[in-house]
């Protein structure tokens, strides 16, 4: 007769690990996630902005540093950088770009409102968030303009969301934001603590840090255009000392420009119901174009430069069709010229062009329409107009680096209609989907533990039955 105790002690084994399947597999804690590339968009506060441009201030606001706008009201603050934690829920993402704002203009030429927010910073632990940004403002009483690096600028309201366990990018809808006694401090006083400011709105892109084994040392060197790259540095790749070029062939170089702000929020507006595409090389950056793979020659010693660019971007709308094409930069005396097929249409300030580790960079030079500029835009501004600031970045050294493009992140999936019309801050996080999934997994164990328990338990009943 064949002994019945090995089958009950296979049966009593898998009925024993039963509960251990149905633990969740991550019991092992998760290491942090790099946060690399998303955008933080935010009105800071839209009164406020109205107030700035009304007829009381008579002032204006303008972008800096790859910010751009979005709608009518909001700010969009570009590639993030940062660390999240899937276990616990924190999360950091430090946003580039900012905006200054000035009013109330006075006889010697500077403003009694002079506010600049820049470097949005949001953290998140514990189920409390705070956004950061650093600050600089003119006191109203001493008129002194003073700045102050990351300040607590407002608490954000997260109840109700949860940031565990997600994937990637996370997102956050429209959470409400209030201003901290800090923030009303670095405000220059405008508005109490407590007062509400706009809601905040977030997407960031994040990756295990083994797809990036270059995260621990900072970020790579190389000519990729991926975020984080791009930036100078004193030695190339092989350990040797960059040497500058004084005069020569450029080696690359970038124009960067917007146009004009409100030129694009008219082509993609209700009037000329139109849009802009790229070709050539051309890459948009959010708030601005960037035409790539510049050559030329640039001399230290006379401060001139001459280049030409690659790349056309072409507006198109109702009575609209505009082409920026064959983008050219000529450098004499000080100023230079911005050309597009040929013909002169901005200038821009262009003194002390030095190359540093082998890199040309002149950042967010104010320009002014010329008479040829006019004409290519239909005449809808006069000679002399305000236009986007230019960035040029232009490598003598075959080491350097151009700086990278504004990185936007993946573009976040919309949230579910139901829970945009509630009013409530949406974490559209990917911890949910994954979550589910893992749930699903372990269903699926504990069931097929379950289904082997059966089985060696109807064996058990058999073998049995025919020993009766």
């Amino acid at each position: 007769m064949l002994s019945c105790r090995p089958v009950r002690a296979l049966a009593a084994v898998l009925l024993a690990a039963l509960p251990v399947a149905l633990l969740p597999a991550s019991a092992a804690p998760a290491a942090d996630r790099t946060v690399r590339g998303g955008r933080l968009d935010w009105g800071i506060k839209s009164s406020f902005q109205s107030y700035v441009t009304g007829p009381i201030a008579q002032g204006s606001w303008g972008i800096q540093g790859g910010a751009a706008t979005v709608g009518g009201e909001q700010f969009r603050f570009h590639s993030a950088t940062g660390s999240y934690d899937p276990d616990s829920g924190a999360f950091s993402a430090a946003f580039s770009g900012g905006v200054h704002f000035v009013g109330h203009r006075k006889a010697d030429g500077t403003h009694e409102l002079d506010l600049t927010i820049s470097r949005p910073t949001v953290r998140i632990s514990g189920g409390r968030g705070t956004l950061y940004a650093d600050m600089a403002s003119r006191s109203r009483t001493t008129g002194r303009l003073t700045a102050s690096a990351q300040v607590p600028l407002a608490t954000l309201a997260l109840s109700g969301v949860t940031m565990k366990g997600g994937g990637s990018p996370v997102t956050l809808n429209s959470v409400p934001a209030k201003l901290t006694s800090e923030g009303a401090g670095a405000f220059a006083g405008y508005y109490p603590a407590g007062t509400a400011l706009d809601p905040v709105s977030l997407s960031a892109d994040v990756v295990q840090p083994a797809a990036h084994p270059s995260d621990s040392a900072g970020a790579p060197s190389g000519r990729s255009g991926k975020p984080g790259e791009g930036k100078p540095s004193d030695r190339n790749p092989s350990g040797k000392a960059v040497k500058d070029h004084p005069a020569g062939a450029i080696r690359d170089a970038a124009v960067d420009w917007g146009v004009r702000r409100t030129y694009r929020e008219y082509v993609t507006g209700s009037v000329a119901r139109g849009k802009w595409t790229l070709s050539g090389g051309a890459q948009d950056g959010g708030a601005l174009f960037r035409f790539p793979r510049g050559r030329g020659t640039y001399d230290e010693r006379k401060q001139t430069l001459d280049a030409h660019f690659a790349g056309t971007v072409r507006f198109t709308g109702t009575g609209l069709d505009v082409r920026l094409t064959g983008l050219a930069v000529r450098v004499r005396d000080g100023e230079g010229t911005l050309s597009a097929a040929g013909k002169p249409v901005a200038t821009f300030s262009a003194r002390q062009l030095i190359a540093r580790n082998g890199l040309i960079a002149l950042a967010d030079a104010p320009t002014k329409l010329t008479a040829g500029g006019a004409e290519l835009f239909g005449s809808m501004y006069r000679p002399g107009t305000a236009m986007d600031p230019v960035s040029l970045s232009v490598a003598v050294d075959s080491e350097a680096a151009l700086p990278a493009l504004p990185d936007l992140g993946s573009t976040p999936s919309p949230a579910p209609a139901a829970e945009r019309k509630s009013g409530h801050p949406v974490a559209a996080n990917t911890a949910a989907r994954s979550a589910a999934g893992r749930t699903g997994t372990y269903a699926g164990l504990g069931a097929g533990v379950i289904a082997v328990a059966a089985l060696v338990f109807l064996a058990v009943r058999r073998r049995r039955g025919g020993q009766r």
